[in-house]
């Protein structure tokens, strides 16, 4: 016998390079499809070095990103990093700009879908059709997220890479038809068209483009290897929308130049096209019609399905967030409240929908442009601020990736790129605010009311405010002692099972081993790996009791913790912790007809060692039948 370590209940890692770059660029590389047209309305033909700059920006956040998700992989970006770089009331600041910056791309991903959907029904591109199109949509994925929804990482990179192809064939073609070094020239006159302020203002909201940043962060604690994974998925995330947004409005302009009218200087690409600014390229680039009326529906459809997907990304990332800083006592317990029977934090998404629809409702992109850099640019900086920071409490501490260009100051290794990223992002919020009173009041007023309720029910809680101060969850009952060469029983969601348990303790009692019971317990992705479940721990922990009064004191077992679909891989590193020679599990059947469901056909394809299934399709009051599948 020798005592066995508690297994972590930390998220599987699952989640390679790959992966990790489909998510953030489906999140990343979505706002192409509105940012272009945000932008132009302002920078006009300085738009590409709008892009440019804030893409610098960027590329230092995703540095500080990297460095602080790197040495502490777990959920919650910059609120994370602000918890271990200062204290928690500093991290609920981080934490509430990322719930706006949530919102608000949940209100303008959701605007845009019926833009590019109006290539089948042109009203759903003006007012009111956008609107209650988008409010629609809203309700829909709040209804589906509150039932419970399951993201497809296969279906993300292939729409990922099909999203990508698709850009880079219209900047291939566009460089071929419309590209013109003389028409982008014209479209200049420095401090006219545009002016330096909406230049600036320009930069600042280049940083939409760049939405979703937040998502690998967010995905660390599922990463293999995130010392490599994170930064490679970032950094190919990093060159490939910095390397489309290089290149796509230097086509857009060419195509849609700058000219002066009765309300100065525009460009359609930020006003006619400001809704449907991908699809105003391939209406300008000069195709025949009927291969512009067929590249118009793609580009539509394929926009719309991306926004859907950052529509709802930001509705789970809405309720993962929530439920993050109730775990720390930042938020009252009601709003990350579960619901009874879909166990998902229903509160939370209906709250935020409520609020994101509101802020759809004026029908105003720039407003929410302008909202979303707000929350984005004060999380961003608290980001680099905290990384910066943490160089210095942490000295001691060995970091596994750090940026290139570091500089010792006061015996204190300083990254430049958090340095240069930090001014950056701080300037571009001042910016927002200094030419968008309407935004500063708005987003003021948004921190200022999260602040006085996260105050008031840290004192309604006899909480410290800057104390770090988590949820007490149940601990599993199952440290003890287990034998090496074993017989593992899996549960997963199927009832309890005598005859499998009966099956496991003829084994054992054969070849004198012990029954090791997996009870397995699974966490809707819309909630964190930890979310308080109490009755479905209670549950899942009764059978691990119920084995133990049936096959006796050589029973031991755990609960654990994983994501829909990851059952399998779970099964099978236990099997091989603990040695086992042999995984008992059941065949289920419905109206006498077998189920071989997806859990045992992925523990069957990559057994680690012999497979018995229990068998018996008239009930348990029966002698059951045993198949042994080697």
């Amino acid at each position: 016998m020798a005592h066995r370590v508690p297994r972590d209940q930390s998220l599987q890692r699952v989640h390679g390079v790959g992966s990790l770059f489909s998510a953030a660029y489906g999140n990343v590389g979505s706002s192409i499809y509105y940012a272009l047209g945000v932008v132009a309305a302002f920078a006009l033909g300085l738009t590409p070095l709008a892009f440019m700059i804030s893409g610098l920006i960027f590329a230092c956040t995703a540095a500080t990103y990297i460095e602080g998700t790197v040495m502490f992989p777990e959920a919650g970006g910059s609120a994370s990093f602000a918890r271990h770089a200062f204290n928690e009331l500093v991290s609920f600041i981080a934490g509430w700009g990322q719930m706006l910056n949530y919102i608000i791309t949940v209100a303008i991903s959701a605007f845009f879908v019926p833009h590019y959907l109006g290539v089948f029904w042109e009203p759903l591109r003006t007012s009111p059709g956008d609107i209650i199109g988008g409010i629609v949509l809203i309700v829909a994925l709040a209804l589906l997220n509150i039932k419970g929804t399951q993201e497809s990482a296969r279906l993300n990179l292939v729409l990922a890479i099909g999203d990508l192809a698709t850009q880079v064939l219209l900047v291939i073609v566009g460089m071929i038809l419309v590209f013109s070094p003389d028409t982008l020239i014209g479209n200049i006159d420095l401090g006219v068209a545009p002016t330096w302020g909406d230049f600036a203002l320009g930069i600042a909201l280049g940083m939409i483009a760049y939405t979703g940043i937040e998502t690998i962060s967010n995905m660390s604690e599922e990463a293999i290897e995130p010392e490599k994974s994170i930064p490679r998925g970032t950094a190919y995330v990093v060159a490939a929308v910095i390397g489309l947004y290089a290149l796509l409005p230097i086509i857009a302009l060419s195509a849609m130049p700058v000219t002066q009218g009765p309300d100065g200087y525009t460009t359609e690409l930020g006003t006619k096209f400001a809704g449907d600014p991908v699809l105003g390229i391939v209406e300008n680039l000069g195709l025949s019609a009927g291969l512009t009326d067929a590249l118009s529906i793609y580009v539509g459809v394929l926009a719309a399905v991306i926004l859907v997907i950052a529509t709802n990304a930001g509705m789970i990332g809405v309720s993962r967030l929530t439920f993050s800083m109730g775990q720390h006592r930042q938020l009252p317990e009601r709003l990350r409240q579960i619901h009874p029977k879909f166990r998902t934090p229903h509160i939370a998404i209906i709250t935020f929908s409520i609020v994101a629809s509101i802020a759809l409702l004026p029908g105003q992109a720039d407003l929410l442009a302008t909202m979303y850099s707000f929350g984005a640019m004060l999380s961003f900086t608290v980001a680099h601020v905290s990384v910066l920071w943490m160089r210095r409490r942490h000295s001691g501490v060995e970091r596994k990736w750090k940026p290139m260009g570091n500089v010792r100051v006061a015996g204190v290794e300083i990254p430049l790129t958090a340095v240069f990223g930090g001014l950056g992002t701080f300037a571009a919020w001042i910016v927002v605010m200094a030419m968008n009173p309407v935004t500063m009041a708005i987003g003021l007023g948004w921190m200022i009311i999260g602040s006085v309720v996260y105050v008031a029910y840290r004192r309604s809680q006899d909480l410290p405010i800057k104390k770090t101060v988590t949820v007490v969850l149940p601990e599993p009952l199952d440290v003890e002692e287990v034998e090496y060469r074993s017989v593992l029983v899996p549960f997963e969601d199927d009832p309890f099972s005598e005859l499998t348990i009966g099956t496991a303790a003829r084994l054992a009692a054969r070849k004198g081993r012990g029954i090791h019971i997996l009870s397995l317990l699974n966490v809707p992705a819309h909630l964190p790996i930890d979310a308080p479940l109490p009755r479905q721990q209670e549950k899942a922990q009764s059978k691990i009791e119920r084995a133990k009064l049936i096959g006796g004191r050589r029973v031991t077992g755990h609960v654990q913790r994983v994501r829909p679909g990851q059952a399998p891989k779970a099964i099978i590193e236990e099997a091989v912790d603990i040695k086992a020679v042999a995984i008992v599990m059941q065949l289920t059947y419905r109206n006498g007809t077998p189920l071989y469901g997806k859990t045992l056909q992925g523990v069957l394809g990559k057994r680690p060692c012999r497979v018995i299934v229990a068998a018996n399709p008239l009930g348990e009051e029966a002698e059951g039948q045993v198949a042994a599948l080697v």
